[in-house]
């Protein structure tokens, strides 16, 4: 499937229209779910009317934006209007929001086209897609292996070209981490950037949506039409928002040399020897194409999984609190008293890896364990943010893998946890301090399987981010390579 831009002029010289690039996408989703189990639920009517509406405006001699008729999978755990969101969960099985999240009426007023909702691990908490309460989705490279969560759908969706952008959210690399398994770009805006309206809370403090694409230009123009200000988003940031895809350009240089750090605690011990060479070579690319690079230190970096592993499961026992049989969603008919509804709701509602986090989120903000455990987690936060402002005190860039490994079979780490958490071990630091990252593809082991490079910027630098990926992304053709199953 070709990109944005090439779309977009095919629609405008009136060389193909919305609705036969729309039911190309629906035929390729209907050809390859048996097999990829992306999508929990296609919206092929919905898809083919705002397909039509965009037409209509073609032919009527109207202008379109950039993003009218372009295939897009939606995460299930933004809130679409009139179309069942189940966060992947049974707790939310039949539930039909009567709102739109912020993101998706903002690409449904830029004549964006949403062919459906992408499965994820469970209300978000995972890093396979293996803790879906309906399916497992595959990486579309090898169909025996995981893409990565906990946006996995929305990953390998774009990976296998059923839709040509999608949205995922990132409470500590859910976006990133599936984007490097599946060889396509995933990006998370600064926390603020972007609504969480209409985002069903997992962490509040960490969940940020974003964009993923297969290319970082496709990834800039979703960002430009979703980021901004909202009034309805407590936590949503008051700024100008630049186009981040009219400046991107090959050439690295940004007005001075630019300063690139590779962060030294990311190397080492743990780290796959093939991802260590691939994101080598990038780092050498970078050089090559005019970057200074230092070697920088964050030594608190490190402590992000266990202070993650306290923050976030605490903020989802509080968020997922709401789901008591009462007030939307499943209620359990096994039921004599008020206590018993709450319970046994629970009981069958939520899955293992939910239940695990809500357990260790209750006993950590429990009386005298608060101090212990939570308040500490909140003081180590701190400190890695001090070291991220150290650090770019420095550089402009921060570099560092995505992941520690590539995609790993299917079944090979759901019985343990801490392996799996593990997975986020490069990327929840960057939540911790709200920070931008965005995953790009720097190579392939020798299974074939993707391997991502990690950018990290300044608060708000989302341009600079975007063009230094960039500038790195046409210097190489990984980016051009397409999964097996595509």
């Amino acid at each position: 499937m070709a990109s944005i831009r090439e779309l977009h002029t095919q629609l405008v010289k009136k060389e193909r229209s919305a609705v036969e690039i729309t039911q190309e996408a629906l035929d390729r989703i209907q050809a390859l779910e048996p097999k990829l189990h992306s999508f929990l639920t296609v919206t092929a009517q919905r898809a083919l009317e705002q397909a039509s509406a965009v037409d209509a405006k073609i032919a009527a001699g109207e202008e379109i934006g950039i993003l009218a008729g372009i295939p897009i999978g939606i995460k299930d755990n933004m809130c679409t209007k009139g179309i069942r969101t189940t966060c992947a969960s049974r707790i939310l099985e039949n539930f039909v929001p009567p709102y739109e999240s912020t993101v998706t009426q903002k690409l449904a007023n830029a004549g964006g086209v949403m062919v459906g909702k992408t499965n994820l691990d469970e209300f978000a908490m995972g890093s396979s897609t293996e803790n879906s309460a309906y399916q497992v989705t595959a990486n579309p490279w090898d169909i025996s292996r995981i893409p990565g969560g906990s946006s996995g759908g929305s990953a390998a969706a774009v990976a296998a070209e059923e839709c040509v952008v999608s949205l995922g959210s990132d409470t500590g690399g859910s976006i990133r981490q599936p984007a490097s398994f599946c060889g396509v770009v995933g990006m998370k805006p600064t926390y603020g950037l972007v609504s969480r309206y209409g985002l069903v809370a997992y962490a509040s403090s960490l969940d940020q949506i974003g964009p993923f694409g297969r290319s970082v230009e496709d990834t800039a123009i979703l960002l430009n039409v979703i980021a901004g200000y909202d009034p309805q988003d407590s936590t949503s940031l008051k700024v100008e928002i630049p186009d981040y895809a009219a400046s991107l350009t090959p050439d690295l240089k940004v007005g001075k040399k630019l300063k690139i750090g590779v962060i030294k605690e990311t190397f080492g011990e743990g780290l796959d020897p093939e991802v260590e060479a691939a994101v080598k070579s990038a780092i050498t690319q970078l050089e090559t194409l005019g970057a200074e690079i230092h070697y920088i230190s964050c030594p608190r970096f490190r402590y992000g999984v266990p202070s993650y592993y306290i923050i976030a499961p605490s903020e989802a026992s509080a968020n997922l609190a709401r789901y008591d049989g009462v007030k939307y969603g499943l209620r359990s008919p096994d039921a004599d008293n008020v206590l018993s509804m709450y319970t046994s709701t629970r009981a069958i509602g939520f899955g293992t890896e939910v239940k695990r986090r809500i357990m260790i989120g209750t006993y950590a903000l429990s009386a005298g364990y608060y101090d212990a455990y939570y308040l500490k987690a909140q003081k180590v936060r701190t400190l890695i943010k001090e070291d991220f402002e150290t650090a770019f005190q420095q550089v402009d860039i921060l570099v560092c893998p995505t992941a520690p490994t590539t995609a790993f079979q299917v079944g090979e780490k759901i019985t343990d946890p801490l392996s799996m958490y593990l997975n986020d071990l490069m990327t929840i630091p960057v939540n911790l301090a709200g920070l931008p990252g965005i995953s790009v593809p720097c190579g392939f082991d020798s299974k074939g399987l993707p391997i991502g490079l990690q950018l990290i910027g300044k608060v708000l630098r989302e341009d600079l981010l975007l063009q230094v990926a960039y500038s790195y992304e046409e210097s190489t053709n990984w980016h051009l390579q397409k999964a097996k199953i595509a």
